[in-house]
């Protein structure tokens, strides 16, 4: 097993590791905020306390009011009820029965869609171009009268790349449509509020901002038509039921309050270490495809295929190659990395199947340094060298 001091780590889309102050925020809540946040006696009330500045906290991070903020478990559950809550209001107060969502949406979103599809709603796949963004016009000529509720994610987790959600808005809202966002991969990392956005839905979640995995969070605006995912309690003004899980939820806040503080640095930093990575490796190579438009996508994330017309290489061999030199990288969606299966938004941006298969999505952190970046492209381009046809 490799030392994971030595690992060079650059998958914080995946996940980020916890932040030493988010952890020590959620062990003293662990040790002493132990009442149940329901609960009207005075250990209840401290827990109740904390439940309510963390929303607070968390409603201020989006331009959000604090009545609009429902806790999940994260952002899979957040995307699981923005599509099926909406649908079950829709089908109990009107006829209209069709979503919108785009081909590069979580799996969170498009397994929601299948799901309701066999429930008899319309789903509507937008198709993105070859730089992975939605178009105006397909929007527009998917709208009928019977869509509901569009669903387009504010940045792509495998390529980064940024939609225009509040032109998106502007469209839509003509129609009196719900517009939700999965904000999972921006929020944190660029500001993000939902009076800008002009969007009804929000996902949010902890774990991609060096907070705890199993705590995320769904922007509600007030007014918006939307059923309970989860039944058994009044927790969560009846829109969540569950005990609330009050560790995680101050570490979430707390979390957010240490990225509104990072997020500018580590923004400016990720922009150097991506176009030092394209440089180091496409100067070296031909036919390394880097997936998206670059100054249209997150720093964050670069996401680089090699074209099986210059290189053959099968599935996953070169992402075990980097970690067998201990380099900690993935294909893409990391809910989706264990699968054979090619990467669905290379695919619908035109990327041939074997390419598809040859990538690689290097994300980067807080904690990530030039020193790991010259690393990583000195084993890469070691690595590349051994497919070359």
């Amino acid at each position: 097993m490799p030392n994971q001091n030595k690992i060079i780590y650059l998958d914080y889309s995946a996940t980020t590791p916890v932040d030493p102050g988010v952890a020590n925020i959620i062990d003293e809540h662990l040790r002493n905020s132990y009442g149940n946040a329901s609960s009207i006696h005075a250990v209840g009330r401290i827990s109740k306390v904390i439940l309510e500045e963390s929303r607070e906290i968390i409603a201020k991070s989006i331009g959000a009011e604090t009545s609009e903020i429902f806790f999940t478990s994260g952002g899979t559950e957040s995307d699981n009820q923005a599509l099926i809550g909406t649908a079950f209001a829709e089908r109990e107060s009107t006829s209209r029965n069709h979503i919108i969502l785009s081909a590069i949406e979580h799996h969170a979103v498009l397994d929601c869609a299948e799901y309701l599809k066999e429930l008899g709603f319309k789903i509507t796949h937008l198709p993105v171009d070859t730089r992975g963004m939605v178009k105006m016009e397909d929007i527009e000529r998917a709208i009928t009268t019977e869509t509901f509720l569009i669903s387009v994610m504010h940045a792509n987790n495998e390529t980064g790349m940024i939609q225009p959600i509040r032109q998106i808005s502007d469209i839509v809202k003509q129609h009196n449509i719900i517009i939700h966002s999965d904000v999972v991969q921006t929020y944190g990392k660029i500001l993000v509020n939902a009076d800008e956005l002009m969007v009804d839905l929000l996902s949010l979640s902890a774990h991609k901002i060096y907070g705890p995995k199993g705590i995320g969070a769904i922007y509600i605006r007030k007014g918006t038509k939307i059923d309970a995912l989860i039944h058994g309690g009044a927790q969560e003004r009846k829109n969540r039921a569950g005990t609330e899980n009050v560790p995680l939820i101050a570490g979430f806040a707390k979390a957010v309050e240490l990225s509104n503080i990072h997020r500018e640095s580590m923004f400016q930093n990720a922009v150097i270490f991506k176009q030092r990575v394209i440089d180091g490796i496409t100067s070296k190579f031909k036919g390394i495809l880097v997936n998206g438009d670059v100054p249209s996508s997150l720093p964050h994330i670069l996401n680089v295929s090699l074209d099986s017309k210059f290189y053959d290489i099968e599935g996953e061999s070169l992402l075990l190659n980097l970690d067998l030199n201990n380099v900690a990288v993935s294909s893409g969606s990391a809910c989706t990395s264990g699968s054979i299966q090619p990467s669905h938004v290379l695919l619908a941006m035109g990327r041939d199947e074997r390419t598809t298969k040859a990538t690689v999505r290097f994300s980067f952190g807080r904690m990530t340094t030039m020193d790991e970046i010259e690393s990583t492209i000195r084993i890469f381009c070691t690595i590349v060298e051994k497919f070359k046809r």
